[in-house]
């Protein structure tokens, strides 16, 4: 029964979308393609921006490392797009780092406890909130999550259903062995 009431959880959470007033937003990376985000990663960074115009913090924090070969990093890639649509160079902190959730929620923790920052409103995909929120909140951050609700990502219902069933299986996978799950998915 856990594993079908976890499933609901995730599947529960994916339709909240808390905007606390915060000390950072985080934008959580998705693939980009030399330099230029991918829609899901776009998609992402404009619903960030909307937070960040809405005034639910002062700051957005883009997170991201890249893979073999790349020339350019997530973080890096999503802090510039954040840029050139408007935002403020130095309310945007690119963290250039992170090869999957955990690693890049360890890296936003070091850079939030620099900063003397306790709370976040996390961005990533709707079924990737109540992991990223455990995460956070496991590494001391004061989270609430609001997902990005546009985008390839969340357009059918079969990839929904299929993206909330391996989330909860990630987050099981996080719970039981306290690392993140090596299931890799191309984030178009």
């Amino acid at each position: 029964m856990l594993p079908f009431a976890t499933w609901g959880w995730v599947w529960y959470t994916a339709r909240q979308d808390e905007r606390p007033p915060s000390d950072a937003i985080v934008v959580l990376g998705a693939s980009q393609y030399n330099g230029r985000p991918s829609p899901v990663f776009e998609a992402r960074l404009r619903h960030a921006a909307d937070l960040y115009t809405e005034g639910v913090a002062p700051v957005v924090v883009t997170v991201g490392g890249n893979q073999p070969g790349d020339n350019f990093t997530e973080g890096g890639s999503g802090a510039r797009w954040l840029v050139e649509q408007g935002l403020p160079e130095d309310s945007v902190v690119p963290i250039g780092e992170g090869a999957d959730t955990l690693e890049s929620l360890e890296l936003v923790a070091r850079t939030f406890e620099e900063r003397g920052w306790r709370t976040a409103v996390i961005v990533s995909d709707p079924w990737h909130s109540l992991r990223s929120r455990e995460m956070a909140e496991d590494f001391g951050i004061e989270a609430a999550t609001s997902p990005a609700r546009s985008g390839p990502a969340v357009l059918e219902r079969e990839t929904q259903l299929w993206y909330i069933t391996r989330e909860t299986a990630s987050l099981w996978h996080y719970w039981v062995f306290g690392e993140s799950a090596t299931v890799r998915v191309d984030a178009l």
